[in-house]
């Protein structure tokens, strides 16, 4: 139930003679010199934006690219390519009303992709930088990819390479690859793998229609995807409004959601979805029991509304009942049910607005699970607040905790991801992954089905 902000913005100032003789005016419009890029790893490509009129009074713009993991683009246009997929580099007016968009696709330069994790419900995936996903843990409904024998150990799925991002469900498992495209396995009950049926799958199928794919995320028993221009994207079930489309029906294969544009992340709870837009606003639908929207009611929202009083927001994640944001300036807000003080304030009160956690900054990342949640410190250390049934928060107890405590003896973590069955999963910069909390179905995947009340090396590496 992770998810990572793609998009990091900066303002430039562009001045031209024009702006230093005759009247000033408003902006009319703004263009590029390129609308498609190709490019190799580490490439670099400089882009020129061109505002019109030439004697406007602010040529102030802002540049995204919607995912950073392949392309990145500096506060002067400048574009890197990193690996191989597809991003969309935006640059937008001060006034945030002109917008022009090119398109960048990266080729393959070499087989490595950044490693990732995806904690699920009762299930692990992993992604090796050779584009491989494993996976380990409970496989009644097939998410595993192999049958649906329950694993205790990292055991690749079959005939699924060229992956550059994954995601776990409750029951299901969803991988983007490289060329835009998205796959899935698992339970089908609510057309949740997008295929057109409900007929769960063991080996993987393709998600219907889908290109230019940048970013995926997965729910209970929906999906959600990004499209390279900031259009979202959703299936399954829609029995709160969590597709966003207007109604409850449930879709078999993707829609478009209306009117949601500039998107740069997502991220799907249990009945709700949350994105991210380029300028730091934070948008969400579904359900809204126990306020887990952050709009100050506890209404279900059909279609996207704005998280009230929150900007300069860089990362979201979605968990049961509550919802979590990074701010730019390192601090995490919460929101939504607080049962067991998963929303790290100190108290167990239901927050229908957006929350600080207390006394956290410094934060580089952060995951929400079901009654728990977790941040990564800028120096390398992982924190953790809420339910501890299970050893869950890694600080050795069973105590639970209401502000956050530090995860025991780990150190150099790079990313990290709450489970849904009462566990957390961190990758190390090394490629290892360690994992606690409960262990019924060998979903920490060290080959044992014993619970872990402090951070464990499964002894499995995500990078040769």
């Amino acid at each position: 139930m992770k998810v990572k902000r793609y998009a990091v913005c900066v303002l430039v100032f562009l001045m031209s003679s024009a702006m230093l003789v005759g009247c000033a005016v408003g902006v009319t419009g703004v263009s590029l010199d390129s609308e498609t890029l190709s490019l190799t790893a580490n490439d670099t490509r400089q882009l020129v934006a061109t505002i019109a009129p030439d004697n406007a009074a602010n040529k102030s713009v802002q540049w995204c690219s919607s995912n950073n993991t392949v392309a990145t683009v500096s506060d002067t246009g400048l574009v890197t390519a990193r690996v191989a997929g597809i991003a969309t580099i935006t640059v937008t007016t001060v006034d945030g009303r002109r917008q022009a968009r090119c398109k960048v696709i990266v080729s393959v330069a070499t087989t490595e992709v950044p490693p990732a994790i995806s904690a699920g419900y009762w299930h692990t995936a992993a992604l090796r930088s050779d584009g491989t996903v494993w996976t380990w843990g409970a496989n009644l409904y097939g998410q595993m990819g192999y049958g649906f024998t329950e694993r205790h150990t990292p055991t690749q799925v079959i005939g699924l390479n060229g992956v550059t991002a994954i995601a776990s469900g409750e029951k299901n498992t969803v991988a983007l690859k490289f060329d835009g495209t998205v796959w899935a396995l698992g339970n089908n009950d609510w057309g949740q793998l997008g295929d057109g049926t409900t007929a769960f799958r063991h080996t993987i199928v393709k998600v219907n229609g889908l290109t230019e794919i940048v970013a995926i995320a997965v729910g209970s028993m929906h999906a959600v995807a990004l499209k390279s221009d900031g259009t979202v994207w959703a299936w399954g079930r829609n029995n709160t409004g969590q597709l966003g489309d207007g109604t409850t029906t449930t879709r078999l294969t993707p829609i478009r959601i209306s009117d949601l544009i500039g998107v740069t992340a997502i991220s799907a709870g249990a009945l709700h979805t949350v994105a991210l837009k380029a300028d730091g606003s934070v948008w969400v639908w579904g359900w809204n029991s126990h306020g887990i929207l952050g709009d100050g009611t506890t209404m279900d929202r059909h279609t996207p509304v704005q998280v009230s009083d929150l900007a300069a927001v860089m990362a979201i994640s979605a968990g049961q009942a509550h919802t979590v944001a990074l701010k730019e300036d390192g601090t995490v807000w919460t929101w939504g049910g607080n049962f067991s003080g998963q929303l790290g304030d100190g108290t167990m009160t239901l927050r229908t607005v957006p929350t600080p956690v207390s006394g956290l900054t410094g934060v580089n990342a952060i995951s929400a699970g079901v009654h728990h949640t977790v941040a990564l410190s800028s120096d390398g250390t992982v924190l953790a607040w809420g339910n501890n049934d299970w050893g869950q928060l890694g600080d050795g107890t069973t105590t639970r905790h209401l502000t956050p405590v530090r995860a025991s003896g780990l150190t150099g973590v790079t990313a990290i991801s709450a489970g849904g069955w009462y566990f957390t999963v961190a990758l190390r910069y090394d490629g290892k992954v360690w994992a606690w909390g409960n262990n019924e179905f060998g979903h920490l995947g060290d080959g044992t089905t014993t619970n872990r009340l402090t951070p464990h090396d499964i002894g499995f590496r995500l990078r040769n």
